[in-house]
């Protein structure tokens, strides 16, 4: 693989990995790929440049302004920078020869998003999307035990932190409570009904999403960045159980209805949870063949379809409101 490091006989190359954007997250995203086996972190990127260098001294690596100062050197990127420029990122280090994690929503449009999935198929490269919460052993869990759900509750609360509005909270919060949602049902979107309201930006801060499936399914999801405390609450219903999970905590709830043998109800938690780590081991495997669980890019696209849905929902709600309370005022 290009750009790999000396290895000995008989071992694999190290992959080098980069990570663009080195904010919150991005920290994060580096911080991951030093605690990996087999895997090099080669260089970080960040348009501010005493970030850039203060994250590179902190891991010995190379640190940039430019990114595409080190495309010619890695295997494997980390792209972790605002919505808008996630298609321009990610699409040059695909073009580079890169394989790609790219966070969530995958681009700002559906024509960028597909775009990008069209050429790491066309260059046989793995692009991921960071939907992080697929990764909580919780969801993992849970996940693995449905049968055919028919009512979905989430919850994405936060308080207001003042990064992260580049974008609305559909396309900041809820859309991983809309990936975890397409995750687990099997039938098709019929509709969507949703609300939201602006209140500390000039973007929607608050709102909450009805999406039914064609199989009878619903769904509904709540997101606000300005509540005081943070809460990621999921639950599921199906026929014959109940699951809430709590994803911050984590923590997972499971109830059966009772039959001959009696019911049955247990609970779990998981200390020393890593998702992230997860996330990226998942995609490093999956760029050395061996199997790796991700996001794929085109999952990314779903969840970014529904999310841009939800919004369509959100202004057409918004515009009527407004038309009514102009003609009462008339």
């Amino acid at each position: 693989m290009r750009g790999a490091a000396p290895h000995a006989a008989g071992s694999k190359p190290k992959l080098k990995a980069a990570v663009v954007g080195v904010g919150a997250l991005g920290r994060w995203h580096a911080q991951k790929y030093t605690m990996l086996e087999g895997v090099e972190l080669h260089a970080v990127a960040d348009v501010d440049a005493q970030r850039a260098q203060e994250v590179a001294a902190q891991y010995g690596v190379h640190g940039v302004t430019d990114f595409r100062e080190l495309l010619s050197g890695v295997d494997l990127v980390s792209v972790v920078v605002p919505t808008e420029s996630h298609y321009d990122v990610a699409h040059a280090c695909l073009e580079a020869g890169a394989h790609v994690l790219v966070e969530k929503p995958i681009a700002s449009t559906l024509e960028q998003a597909d775009r990008l999935i069209v050429l790491a198929e066309r260059r046989g490269l793995v692009l991921a999307v960071g939907h992080l919460e697929r990764f909580n052993p919780a969801f993992v869990d849970l996940s693995g035990m449905l049968d055919r759900p028919f009512f979905i509750e989430a919850e994405r609360l936060g308080g207001f932190k003042g990064r992260g509005t580049d974008v609305d909270v559909v396309l900041d919060l809820m859309i991983h409570d809309i990936d975890l949602v397409l995750a687990m049902m099997p039938s098709k979107v019929a509709s969507v009904s949703a609300c939201g309201f602006q209140v500390l930006t000039d973007l929607v801060d608050i709102a909450n999403a009805r999406i039914e499936f064609e199989d009878g399914a619903v769904a509904d999801l709540s997101a606000s960045r300005v509540s005081r405390s943070p809460v990621r609450k999921l639950r599921v219903f199906g026929t014959h159980f109940y699951a809430s999970a709590d994803l911050n905590v984590p923590e997972l709830r499971v109830e059966r209805r009772p039959g001959a043998d009696g019911g049955d109800s247990n609970a779990r938690g998981y200390d020393g949870a890593d998702a992230l780590l997860r996330e990226i081991e998942g995609f490093v495997d999956t760029v050395r063949g061996n199997g790796g669980r991700i996001v794929s890019g085109r999952e990314g696209r779903s969840a970014l379809a529904l999310a841009l849905e939800v919004n369509d929902a959100i202004r057409s709600r918004i515009e009527r409101f407004s038309t009514i309370n102009a003609n009462v005022l008339a």
